[in-house]
């Protein structure tokens, strides 16, 4: 009786520890992206608005150059770039990024995600002034895009020749989209949407230039 009391007390011992090791193992990375080897894996809307170039600091990045010549099919940003042949469900997203823009309201760079085709995705716009059609997590759903943000900010705070960090995360169960911009702890963006599933993820701006670096994407759901 000792006995089998003994190895009921170990494996329920050795049960514990595994699902605890299993609790605290760090997300999975799926995607990661520093553009030393180009940009290969991206498929952009335009492929003239990008090019991968040196940086004076070492290493490269993602130039969106701008000026694309992409005309979506609802009023939606222009300069896109999605990574290839993957689709994302539960995710969380970091990236360095770097505004070439002159200051204005709607100076801005933007994350694409849930992406279906041209005319249904999510997307976070990282305005500089918040308004109806900036600084925004918005859907476009076979209509001019709609913001969705249930939470947002004053307006995303750039600073020139900076390079600022992003994490965008996406949960399917709950719908449950946050976005965080230098701070990682407080979502400057909160909302909740369930229209598309799992789809692919890129990165871009409506309208202006910038730099992309250091993109990773961990999966949360054990994909």
């Amino acid at each position: 009786m000792k006995l089998v009391l003994f190895t009921a007390m170990m494996t329920c011992g050795c049960l514990y520890l595994s699902t605890r090791l299993i609790a605290e193992e760090p997300p999975t990375t799926r995607f990661a992206e520093s553009f030393e080897n180009g940009s290969a894996r991206w498929e952009p809307t335009d492929a003239k608005a990008w090019e991968v170039v040196a940086l004076k600091e070492g290493g490269h990045a993602y130039h969106l150059i701008g000026n694309s010549q992409y005309k979506p099919p609802h009023r939606s940003p222009f300069n896109i770039s999605l990574i290839k042949e993957h689709a994302f469900g539960d995710f969380e997203l970091t990236a360095r990024v770097k505004t070439l823009q002159t200051s204005r309201g709607h100076r801005d760079m933007c994350l694409f995600f849930g992406y279906q085709d041209p005319a249904h995705f999510y997307y976070v716009h990282l305005g500089e002034k918040a308004d109806p059609h900036s600084n925004q997590i918005f859907i476009v759903n076979d209509a001019p895009r709609t913001a969705i943000s249930e939470q947002t900010s004053e307006g995303t705070p750039w600073k020139d020749d900076t390079w600022h960090q992003v994490k965008l995360v996406r949960k399917l169960k709950d719908g449950r989209i946050e976005v965080y911009f230098d701070d990682m702890k407080s979502p400057q963006m909160v909302a909740h949407d369930q229209h598309f599933g799992a789809g692919r993820v890129g990165v871009g701006s409506f309208d202006d230039f910038g730099l992309w670096d250091d993109v990773e994407i961990h999966s949360l759901d054990g994909e």
